[in-house]
């Protein structure tokens, strides 16, 4: 479902094109309140009853309509992930932005447990694979994509290509301990929230790709060795959940830089418009090019 022509993307610009689909999709647009800003902007409607993921521009098109058809799988398997609302076919696509509507969980972001995370992620890993095809991981097309966008200055840009060349060339020569099979690609704490009955629940599935089952491992082991974000028993109780510590293996170091680099890029396309994520990167690319400690990474 479409209407409209491309917008610029901000949060101002964000919040009107939510209230364009809220008419679209016979949402009441009511305690609208942003949530967070990235590749997408994503809001809480209704006072978290209903959350709302709005797409920066036409290029998530493609995994925003997978994000559906993985929602939809994944409730079909009875695995707990989000769950899409609303009887309009989804997304709908505004001013060449796609939006989606989801069940609200509880109020607030409540985690789940560490263990919880572990369990089921290897549930995930373990189901049977959707009757519809999933791309390739390609970590790195998403690296070319946000520098392209990102208002940093021209040196950090430069670097940040190059360190990208460099490290997908060490991403080519890794040799996996575990299968290949369906990940959800951007797996970590703040993905895995409870819902108003205190169950554990995958959100954020539009990065769902084909790959190597360590990328879905990694972020929760750099939260804990890298960031400090998570302790010593929490990352244990993660390991003892899925049944595999991927600091053991081999590949590890050169998958973590490459995990980080995704960090900074990210990052990255806030720069513009948020003075403290344009002064994070850069403190962020001083420590690359240093190989400084990461301890100081602020969360975003």
């Amino acid at each position: 479902m479409t209407t409209g022509e491309r917008t610029e993307f901000d949060a101002a610009s964000a919040e009107s094109i939510l209230r364009k689909a809220c008419d679209v999709a016979h949402v009441d647009p009511d305690g609208i309140a942003m949530q967070r800003f990235g590749d997408h902007a994503v809001f809480r409607i209704d006072y978290g009853r209903i959350i709302s993921r709005v797409g920066r521009s036409p290029d998530r098109l493609s995994s925003v309509r997978r994000e559906v058809a993985v929602a939809q799988w994944l409730a079909a398997e009875g695995y707990p992930a989000a769950r899409l609302v609303t009887e309009a076919e989804q997304p709908v696509v505004v001013d060449g932005h796609p939006v989606t509507f989801w069940e609200g969980l509880a109020d607030g972001d409540t985690y789940a447990s560490t263990r919880e995370m572990g369990e089921l992620l290897r549930w995930l890993h373990d189901l049977e694979p959707p009757s519809f095809s999933l791309p390739e991981h390609r970590p790195f097309d998403k690296v070319n994509l946000r520098l392209q966008r990102a208002a940093i200055p021209s040196d950090t840009r430069a670097y940040l290509a190059s360190l990208a060349d460099e490290l997908a060339s060490e991403y080519d020569r890794l040799t996996f301990a575990l299968p290949t099979g369906h990940l959800h690609g951007d797996f970590n704490v703040g993905n895995v929230l409870r819902d108003a009955a205190g169950r554990p629940t995958v959100i954020d599935l539009d990065g769902f790709v084909i790959g190597p089952r360590e990328w879905d491992l990694m972020q929760t082991a750099m939260y804990y060795d890298s960031f400090g974000w998570h302790t010593e028993a929490e990352y244990a109780d993660f390991v003892d959940g899925y049944g595999f510590d991927v600091r053991e293996w081999s590949g590890y170091t050169a998958l973590r830089s490459v995990r980080e680099l995704l960090m900074v890029t990210w990052l990255s396309q806030n720069a513009g418009t948020s003075p403290r994520a344009a002064r994070e990167v850069e403190k962020r690319v001083a420590s690359l090019r240093s190989g400084g400690s990461r301890r100081d990474w602020a969360p975003f």
